[in-house]
């Protein structure tokens, strides 16, 4: 008996060989130079081309723009669920079946060192807003044969990532014209607001209440991070939604010590929130060629009710959209991405 090195991938289920083909590129962006957390400018970008799709197709196809959760990093998209495939292999399965018209996929890395960015241009984290639609959409609307124009442009994402996928078409009309969100963040009373006195705790209990602390020991941590430095996530969420404006890479904590409301900084939090950006964005939202939203029924973040609340906010501005709950927690969801891309692209293609 002997082993022996052979050519080639390993093949099924480590490895399926797909039926298109995924660009795994590497951009450098002048949006995120120079930013305040001193984090790369150099990025990770995948694209993914249908089957039969190559550089020089002779049809410019839409374009349909994947963001991440809050931690998200573009390495994530190969975690594989036991038996299942992962979101490339979804997505593969589907156009090789021929259930979807040919578009362009572009998975795009918004990840910082507090977390995320929720794709927002701010001094807390750098200019991501501006990273996302002028130079991601740029390199890619020169290098690959994609329609260049916001009517053949989508953006989806669940999580964080749903967050941007709603808010980013609402302040960037001219770049993107269709959105699918998934359980993304919106009505921050109901899934914000209930962490923030656990956080409060956590920070005094673990940390002697400081931010400071937290950070020093999540650096020296190698393992277990993400539950045990949980309040992070809501730091990471400040930096993007109330930078301090005296400390750039720095953030303003929308409470105190004891837990209780800094009002004035969380307006800053609620001004951002999508259900209440809406109607100060109708027209945007009334020229998006297709609004998606799904959440399940069971999301620990009520999720379920910030889609919701941000239907309803589209139903009073006479915005068409589809809402869908389905039973489900917030993890788990990369069987819902598909379907919803499908509905873009069927959207989207002229």
């Amino acid at each position: 008996m002997s082993a022996r090195e052979v050519e080639g991938p390993a093949g099924a289920p480590w490895e399926p060989p797909l039926h298109g083909t995924l660009d795994r590129l590497v951009i450098e962006s002048d949006a995120l130079a120079g930013n305040p957390l001193g984090d790369p400018e150099r990025r990770p970008l995948y694209v993914y081309r249908p089957p039969g799709v190559e550089l020089d197709h002779p049809r410019a196809l839409p374009s349909i723009y994947v963001i991440q959760g809050f931690t998200g990093q573009l390495d994530m998209w190969f975690n594989r669920t036991p038996f299942e495939r992962t979101m490339v292999e979804r997505l593969d399965a589907m156009f090789a079946a021929g259930d979807c018209p040919d578009v362009l996929i572009v998975f795009v890395d918004a990840w910082t060192s507090y977390g995320g960015s929720q794709f927002l241009n701010s001094s807390g984290t750098g200019n991501y807003l501006d990273y996302l639609a002028d130079d991601v959409v740029s390199f890619v609307d020169e290098r690959y044969p994609a329609i260049a124009s916001r009517d053949h442009r989508g953006l989806t994402g669940k999580s964080s990532g749903g967050y941007g996928a709603m808010v980013v078409p609402m302040l960037r009309p001219d770049v993107f014209g269709a959105l699918a969100s998934h359980a993304g963040d919106a009505l921050f009373e109901a899934c914000y607001l209930p962490e923030f006195p656990h956080h409060a705790r956590i920070l005094r209990d673990e940390f002697d209440g400081s931010w400071e602390i937290l950070f020093d020991r999540l650096r020296e941590a190698d393992h277990g991070a993400f539950e045990r430095f949980r309040p992070f996530e809501t730091y990471g969420y400040a930096a993007a939604y109330s930078p301090d404006p005296a400390k750039p890479g720095r953030a303003l904590i929308p409470f105190d010590a004891h837990g209780r409301l800094i009002d004035d900084v969380w307006e800053q939090w609620l001004a951002k929130d999508p259900v209440r950006m809406a109607p100060q964005r109708a027209g945007a939202l009334r020229d998006m060629k297709r609004i998606h939203l799904d959440a399940g029924r069971r999301d620990e973040y009520y999720l379920d009710l910030g889609a919701q609340a941000f239907a309803a906010e589209l139903e009073k501005l006479g915005v068409q959209h589809t809402l869908e709950l389905f039973d489900g927690k917030h993890g788990g969801l990369t069987y819902r991405y598909p379907g919803a891309i499908r509905e873009l692209a069927l959207a989207l293609t002229p």
